[in-house]
């Protein structure tokens, strides 16, 4: 199935489920590729926005590609 950006509606939402993260998970994608402090401990990130363990924004993109992907019957 190909979807282009033009076959989506302003405002139009698309359910695609959910996903359990785990704390460990987060930690492990941050050591292997985005080993910013605020994402590998809670210490690390005292004095950011996030004020604790934040996931990384590469990691939140790779989980909502799984679940378009899911979603829309790709997988």
């Amino acid at each position: 199935m190909d979807i282009y950006l033009e076959d989506f509606a302003v405002g139009q939402r698309i359910s695609a489920g959910g996903m359990a993260v785990e704390r460990e998970e987060v930690i492990a994608f941050a050591q292997r590729f985005d080993p910013q402090p605020f994402h590998l401990t809670d210490e690390g990130a005292v004095g950011t926005p996030f004020g604790r363990l934040a996931a990384s924004g590469w990691h939140t993109c790779a989980m909502t590609m799984a679940l378009m992907v899911k979603a829309w019957g790709g997988g």
